[in-house]
């Protein structure tokens, strides 16, 4: 098990897209005789976060313990590390663009199909038993349903799944593993371990940042053959989770909703745009188990592309035009800001999906 990748990954200090970066390319560059300028931009990471990377890689000591630590950890909650590249880890989320580097994993990920099913934390009746009654017929029918723990739909969804004999479900975690959220969880964690897996990305005992949802959103796509929306906002993570299903070549369907509540609004929209609308499970066991896999739909942009983000990474986005490619710092000069700034900004925008990094460190759209 490689001691500075898990270390990295529980880092204090250093932001998510950049341990994704450097969980894949430090090690290469150990030992390199570059200016730490050159070498974090060819890694394509801040000048700040690479020098705290290589000092924490200087200690191995300090390595050591900070992997030991996260291990006893996981000891201790029953769970287990997987690293990417390990034949453990799924792979499925090989698809997705900077891949976790580490996931924490409580119980057993569940072969076969699965489906995510997600939606607001607020919602009504009508939308728990929309997610409940659609988890149990796809759980009977031997699918796994995924879901990212949160109070709402999510929360149906597990117990829906839970009710049926034998039915599996995975919870994707905001936080790590050891903390209590939602508080008043923990007994639903417990069943689903039994029955499927909690995992996380983050390291044990990391307390929920609005930050984290997003970066969970993109593993619940990528562990599913598709999405269901039930009801969500338009500013709605969920909408978030459906652009990261779209991105990667899966399925979304949405269950449509009264006009009149701001909960529609999000999959109603997904409607119109090209997304499947679903009224029964048995919808989407058809096209699921009857064709053995998900076809991408015909429209391969059916969610229309975000409002560029606030602050350093919108500036740098708009500098980036569609079809073309960019180096840091070209960006920066156009922007007027510091090359590491612009770094920063494209991890950012790369781990949301919006830029990606191509051969010979240039990005693009």
């Amino acid at each position: 098990m490689n001691d500075l990748t898990i270390a990295l990954n529980a880092h204090p200090r250093l932001s998510r897209p950049a341990v994704y970066r450097l969980a894949e390319e430090l090690e290469r560059w150990l030992g390199s005789t570059e200016p730490p300028e050159r070498l974090a931009a060819r890694i394509g990471v801040p000048k700040a976060q690479l020098e705290k990377a290589l000092a924490l890689a200087a200690k191995p000591a300090q390595v050591a313990a900070a992997a030991a630590r996260e291990r006893e950890e996981a000891a201790r909650l029953g769970a287990r590390i997987v690293l990417a590249g390990e034949p453990a880890y799924p792979a499925v989320l090989r698809h997705l663009h900077l891949p976790p580097p580490v996931l924490s994993v409580r119980g057993e990920l569940p072969p076969g199909h699965a489906v995510a099913i997600v939606g607001s934390r607020k919602a009504d009746p009508y939308g728990r038993e929309v997610a409940e009654v659609f988890a149990r017929s796809l759980a009977a029918a031997g699918v796994t349903v995924v879901s990212g723990f949160a109070r709402g739909v999510d929360a149906a969804a597990h117990r829906g799944a839970l009710s049926a004999p034998e039915g599996r479900t995975v919870a994707v975690l905001g936080c790590g593993l050891g903390v209590d959220y939602p508080a008043g969880h923990a007994d639903l964690g417990n069943e689903i371990a039994a029955r499927g897996a909690v995992i996380s990305e983050l390291p044990f005992g990391a307390e929920p940042r609005a930050w984290h949802f997003p970066v969970r959103n993109r593993v619940i796509a990528a562990l599913s053959a598709g999405t269901l929306v039930v009801q969500a906002t338009p500013r709605s993570g969920s909408l978030v989770t459906a652009r990261h299903a779209l991105d990667i070549g899966r399925q979304v369907w949405a269950v449509p909703g009264r006009i009149f509540d701001e909960r529609s609004l999000g999959p109603n929209a997904l409607i119109r745009d090209g997304a499947a609308l679903v009224q029964h499970p048995k919808e989407i066991l058809e096209e699921l188990l009857g064709v053995g896999s998900v076809p991408p739909l015909v429209d391969p942009t059916p969610i229309p592309e975000p409002e560029p983000p606030p602050g350093l990474a919108g500036q740098v986005l708009v500098e980036l035009p569609k079809g073309a490619t960019r180096a840091p710092e070209e960006l920066a000069a156009a922007a007027g800001l510091a090359v590491d700034q612009v770094l920063g900004a494209l991890l950012e925008l790369e781990l949301g999906g919006l830029v990606k990094r191509m051969p010979g460190g240039v990005y693009g759209r």
